[in-house]
């Protein structure tokens, strides 16, 4: 099964061959009381997410996890030799963050104090 032991928090949001979407609590980031875009996702893709439009994927490029908390806001992708070893790394990643062991705060240049507090609430970092 993909995506085994996926921390509750966390739901597979889209699951194609070359590319997931997991997305962190898509109940509390609904773009109503937080804007759509800062729902927390960690995308897994064959090759950066960032490549041109209409490239292919070659055999050679590595498996990407990326964890966005916005669309210009990430943290620094991490590669893996197969999509397997992605998934496990993408479980990880995603336990980690849920578990609020990820400084979110360092990936932005101008602080959301809002958004910062309800992540903190979520991932029982707060006081």
């Amino acid at each position: 099964m993909a995506f085994e032991g996926l921390a509750d928090d966390w739901v597979v949001w889209s699951d194609e061959s070359e590319k997931a979407v997991l997305a962190y609590r898509p109940d509390v980031f609904d773009g109503g009381e937080f804007p759509a875009p800062c729902l927390p996702t960690i995308y897994l893709t064959k090759g950066r997410r960032s490549r041109h439009p209409g490239t292919r994927t070659r055999p050679s490029d590595p498996w990407v996890v990326t964890l966005y908390l916005e669309p210009e806001v990430n943290r620094s992708p991490e590669e893996y030799d197969t999509r397997g070893a992605a998934e496990a790394g993408a479980v990880e990643l995603a336990e980690r963050f849920a578990d609020g062991g990820v400084d979110y705060r360092d990936l932005y240049q101008v602080p959301r104090e809002r958004y910062f507090g309800k992540l903190d609430e979520l991932t029982g970092r707060g006081d």
